[in-house]
């Protein structure tokens, strides 16, 4: 085989499904302890964080106005696509890597390159940001109870006197050491996180069904009509993001088939139903105009429980958002550890990176790295992460699962599918549509960090990836010159036909 002709092998080499046995000598695979019931809490507890304490009234004061629970639906609907396209992979593929992983077998390596490089920048970007949120909230809390933090260790250097923001490197580090322990006892943990977010939701809807105001209701369209409701939707999708988490935790969940599509799916409706609840008390509560003024734009269900009385009710809204961000943190650093550690086992990144605790069967030294390097990002940089290049990444992702659906529809439609995306080919390309429309209404800006990003990834690829490629490792042992013994089976498979002398992957 000439160098060019190995090259395009080795670049565009897929993992065969029917042999996607996480590890077939048990070294590096996880142990398998999570239910069903884990991975609902573990959807809503990526979902539920910032965007319904803030977001909601953003979007109900400055573009849906009294249609607020319609953008969350459309919002919402359009996230349930990427959630189905999903499930059918992660039923039939229960392995850790998310989209990374559903890529590698449909797309080739390179393109599963590109997307987990993506995930890595999407998950870490957003563990630094929730986190300096979280810092912020949580100063908040300490000087109502009459405890003030000094500027010098809640500001990053060069901010207003600033050393260190250390809340947020503390509550990383916290976080970080709880996923030490294994993934079933950071998801009750998270379990309990998630109660209490919840709890506190259901305080103030039930508040809020006593004060509800029906004339609030009209005019129910927004003075800019469908455009505002269409505007609400495409800002408001980036609340319900967070769920993909939930399939990198595919080789860890005892029954994947049934499980991984009933935490998806099952996630994101609660999720859907409670932000629609929400929507429909705040502008009950609320006339929309005035979720718009400086005092309720930036905490919308605090303002509201204070408008009827129950000013009190913004310390508890408060320990809410504090949990949901909480919650947020801890599911993102799993996902990023997890796909670390498929790209580690596939060889495109150091064997360092999925060795595994032999008691707990985590990926601990990973999730070690990960702590340490999001925590200073959090403590030490004066970051004003954009949300835009967080919600590129996860764009990306979400059009890559839905276009690998439509290409194993047409390559393999025999293949065993546990659980099957409905409608198709409409629910993926409805979902492809939906993501590039996005990604097109992102800012250049984002466009320009994410390129670069991409770019520096591309480069350890094709430097280090490329070389200690697993599959392409097999590859190498059977060449044009030298044929394949008898019985020889690749564990990749080309999208190119096999030379002389050269057993096609299946």
């Amino acid at each position: 085989m000439d160098k060019n002709s190995f090259f395009s092998h080795a670049i565009f080499k897929k993992k065969p499904i029917e042999r996607s046995a996480p590890d077939p000598e048990g070294n590096k695979s996880l142990s398998r302890t999570l239910s069903t019931f884990d991975l609902v809490m573990l959807g809503i507890g990526g979902i539920i964080g910032m965007g319904i304490f803030v977001l909601s009234g953003l979007v109900a004061g400055l573009h849906a106005g009294n249609a607020l629970p319609l953008s969350l639906v459309i919002a919402g609907i359009s996230c349930l696509f990427a959630a189905l396209c999903y499930a059918e992979f992660s039923a039939m593929i229960p392995l850790a890597g998310s989209a990374y992983t559903y890529c590698y077998m449909t797309l080739g390596e390179i393109w599963a390159w590109i997307i987990g490089w993506d995930l890595i920048l999407e998950y870490g970007l957003a563990v630094s940001a929730v986190a300096i949120g979280w810092s912020g909230y949580f100063a908040a809390l300490l000087k109502a109870v009459g405890i003030v933090l000094p500027p010098a260790l809640t500001s990053p250097p060069g901010a207003g006197g600033g050393l260190i923001n250390l809340p947020a490197v503390l509550i990383v580090l916290f976080l970080t050491l709880l996923l030490v322990r294994g993934a079933k006892k950071s998801a009750r943990t998270n379990a309990i996180i998630v109660a209490i977010k919840l709890a506190v939701i259901a305080f103030f809807i039930v508040l809020g069904l006593f004060s509800l105001n029906p004339a609030n209701w009209t005019p129910f369209m927004p003075p800019n009509g469908w455009l505002g409701v269409f505007s609400g939707a495409a800002l408001f999708f980036f609340a319900f993001i967070g769920f993909d988490a939930v399939v990198t935790a595919a080789e860890e969940t005892k029954n994947p088939q049934k499980s991984l599509p009933l935490g998806l799916i099952g996630s994101l409706l609660i999720c859907i139903v409670i932000y629609i609840v929400i929507g429909v008390i705040l502008t009950g509560i609320v006339p929309f105009a005035e979720l718009a003024g400086p005092d309720a734009i930036n905490a919308p269900i605090a303002y509201a429980l204070g408008r009827i009385g129950f000013s009190w009710g913004a310390f508890i809204v408060s320990v809410g958002a504090l949990c949901g961000m909480t919650s947020v943190i801890l599911v993102m650093l799993f996902g990023q550890s997890r796909i670390f550690f498929a790209m580690s086992r596939d060889g495109l990144l150091p064997a360092f990176f999925s060795d595994l605790h032999e008691k707990t069967k985590a990926p601990v030294k990973v999730i070690l790295v990960i702590g340490i390097v999001t925590s200073c990002v959090a403590g030490f940089f004066p970051i004003e992460i954009v949300a835009e290049l967080v919600n590129m990444g996860t764009l990306v992702a979400f059009a890559i699962v839905a276009i690998g659906i439509l290409l194993l529809r047409v390559e393999q439609p025999g293949l065993s599918r546990p659980f099957r995306c409905p409608a198709v080919p409409l629910v993926p390309l409805f979902c492809v549509g939906t993501c590039v429309f996005l990604i097109f209404n992102l800012s250049s800006h984002a466009h320009l960090m994410f390129v670069a990003w991409l770019v520096l990834g591309l480069a350890i690829y094709f430097l280090y990836g490329m070389r200690k490629s697993v599959a392409t490792s097999v590859k190498k042992t059977c060449t044009l010159s030298d044929p394949a013994p008898a019985g020889t089976e690749f564990l990749v498979s080309d999208t190119a036909p096999a030379g002389p002398g050269q057993q096609q992957g299946p």
